[in-house]
Order: C-alpha cells, then sequence, then structure tokens
C-alpha cells in the first residue's frame, strides 16, 4: 500500500500553485504595494518556509503568474493556426483571443495590465518584453504598406502602448468591463498607419466573432473560487498530511498502523498525534475506536474530509510538475 498514491511532486505543485492562487487573490484584494509573502502564504495555507523555498521574494511569485498567463495564452495562441494567415487577419484573430482570456479571467486581465505597472524590475521587465514581443508582430504591417519607408520599429511601439493604455483605462474604470468589444477599435487602429482610413473603417464595421473557449489553469480556478476547500481550517498542506487523506479516501476502515504504512510515516506517535489533529478539525472521524480494548482505530473522511479530499486531487496539474523536490517538501514538513 505505501507505495500507491499521491507522490510527493504533485504536492509540492499543488502548493506551488495554491501560492500563486494566493497571490492573485491578494493582489485583487489589497493592490500590488500592499501584497506581502504573510498575505499570501496565510491565503494559501502554506508555510512562509515553504514559500521561500519556491520563490526568493513577493516580486518572483508574481511573476511566476505572469509567465503561467503568458504560457496559457500562448497555447490558445497555437491552436489558432495563425501561421497560415495574412497579417491582418492574423492580428485580429490573434488579438481576439487575448481579448477572450482576459473577459474570462477579469482578475488576471487586472494583474497583467494594470497592477503589473506598480511591479518591481523584474515585473516590469517582464512586461517589457511581452510588449516587445506583440510590437514584432504588429510590425509586420510595414511590409503591407505602399509606403513602407515611411515607417519604422517605433510606429508598431507606439501602438501596441496606445492599445495597453485603451485596456488599462478601461479595466480602471470599469470592473465588469468587457474588453471584446474593443476589437473593432483597436484593430482600425492598428491598421490605419499601414493600410490608410478606408481599411480602419472597415475594421470598425467588422462584426465581432463568436468568444473563443478556453479552461482556466488550476490556480486560475483557485484564484477566483469561493469554495477553497482549506478555507476555515487551521492547517497545512503537507506531503503527509494529503497522503494520509488520500488513504483514508481511499480505504475506508484503515487504521493508525496501516494509515501510517500508506503515508509512509515510520513513527507510530507521530501518526496518531496527526490522526488525532485531523479528527479536531472534523476531516476524520474514528468508526471504532474505544468500543473494546484493544479495538484498533478504523479511520474514515467526514463529509469536511471528502470536501478537503477532492480539492487536492481537483489541484493535481493536469501534465507534468516541476520547480519543487521531494527534499524541499521534506524540509517543510520537518518545520511543522
Amino acid at each position: 500500500m505505501a507505495g500507491k498514491g499521491l507522490p510527493r511532486a504533485q504536492v509540492a505543485e499543488i502548493q506551488r500553485s495554491r501560492l500563486l492562487a494566493a497571490a492573485i487573490r491578494a493582489v485583487e484584494e489589497l493592490g500590488y504595494t500592499e501584497t506581502t509573502v504573510a498575505q499570501i502564504t496565510s491565503r494559501a495555507h502554506v508555510s512562509r518556509r515553504t514559500f521561500y523555498e519556491l520563490f526568493a521574494n513577493c516580486e518572483e511569485c508574481l511573476v511566476a503568474v505572469i509567465e503561467d498567463v503568458l504560457a496559457q495564452v500562448q497555447s490558445e495562441l497555437a491552436t489558432l493556426d495563425l501561421e497560415d494567415l495574412a497579417w491582418r487577419e492574423r492580428v485580429r484573430t490573434g488579438l481576439w483571443a487575448i481579448l477572450s482570456f482576459f473577459d474570462r479571467e477579469p482578475m488576471l486581465a487586472r494583474l497583467c495590465i494594470v497592477y503589473s505597472l506598480r511591479g518591481g524590475p523584474a515585473v516590469l521587465e517582464r512586461r517589457e518584453e511581452i510588449l516587445a514581443c506583440l510590437a514584432r508582430v504588429v510590425d509586420e504591417g510595414r511590409l503591407e504598406s505602399s509606403r513602407v519607408a515611411d515607417f519604422t520599429s517605433l510606429t508598431a511601439e507606439g501602438l501596441v502602448g496606445a492599445g495597453f493604455a485603451i485596456l488599462h483605462s478601461r479595466l480602471l474604470k470599469e470592473r465588469s468591463a468587457s474588453l471584446r468589444g474593443l476589437l473593432g477599435e483597436l484593430m482600425a487602429l492598428i491598421v490605419l498607419p499601414y493600410q490608410g482610413v478606408a481599411a480602419a473603417r472597415r475594421e470598425q464595421a467588422r462584426s465581432t466573432p463568436n468568444p473563443l473557449p478556453g479552461a482556466a489553469r488550476k490556480f486560475v480556478k483557485v484564484a477566483r473560487s469561493s469554495g477553497d476547500p482549506l478555507d476555515g481550517i487551521s492547517m497545512r498542506l503537507t506531503y503527509r498530511t494529503a497522503r494520509v487523506l488520500q488513504g483514508v479516501g481511499e480505504n475506508p476502515g484503515l487504521s493508525n498502523r496501516e494509515v501510517a504504512e500508506y503515508a509512509g510515516i515510520v513513527d507510530q506517535g507521530q501518526v496518531s498525534k496527526l490522526l488525532g489533529r485531523l479528527e479536531r478539525l472534523e476531516l476524520l472521524s474514528r468508526q471504532g475506536s474505544g468500543h473494546m480494548k484493544g479495538e484498533p482505530n478504523a479511520w474514515a473522511l467526514t463529509r469536511k474530509g471528502e470536501f478537503v479530499a477532492q480539492g487536492i486531487r481537483a489541484h493535481l496539474p493536469s501534465g507534468g510538475v516541476g520547480g519543487v523536490t521531494s527534499s524541499e517538501i521534506e524540509k517543510e514538513e520537518r518545520s511543522q
């Protein structure tokens, strides 16, 4: 039984996802400058030690959020076969995908477009790199113009900067603002210098496509969820805790000894202490304790415990894990 179940690295990835989700919530609730490591770890139910095993500081954590958002947007763009389209259609389709993503994830839109302007050097540097990448795509419009010599790459930088300023203003003024409705105006802005007034007006008049479907990553779902399985529970998610909950959930009626075997806990005193704590938190209940002298405990998940266990399973990454080693989890467990 000890060889089955939740690998340590997956628990570590859950912890990382919880920290990223908590960072998004903290920035949304408090603003960038007021967000601290303590604010993030308290929302994540993860120890400060674990945070510093993963990130050097709050800034690095927020850069990781931006990187994760960028990876998801790039993944969605990759499904659209943009390379086969002419420049104008490529820009329009890509812009529509980005606006659709931000409309699905308004918290991430505000973090990436509004709050990132108040970031430190690392956040601002990554933001500038993303803007430069977008400008290179827009700059290809020079090749569509009969007056190619009249433009430089600075034109594209200005167009991207203006587009971001429009999105920033909209998000700042209206928390429920829909960005997809800006597609025609933004495309007219981009097309105008390269292809003229007539092309810009055609972009303004075009109907908008249907919203693109998309599935948020795990930490995005945690960030916007009001049903966080660890909310209100005074516990940290460690490898051993996750293993105990998983083991009891999969094998109701396990004794203390069997739980210890499943979770890889050698010290029977430690497993008794952990089981007792989970019982006090109303996550576990004893089905056979104390009725007869010497009768072993038979542990089962409570309804509350089932909810937490389901939440842990829901946060498992769909593909691959990284950034944390099992030795780092062991350090965190020794600090408990």
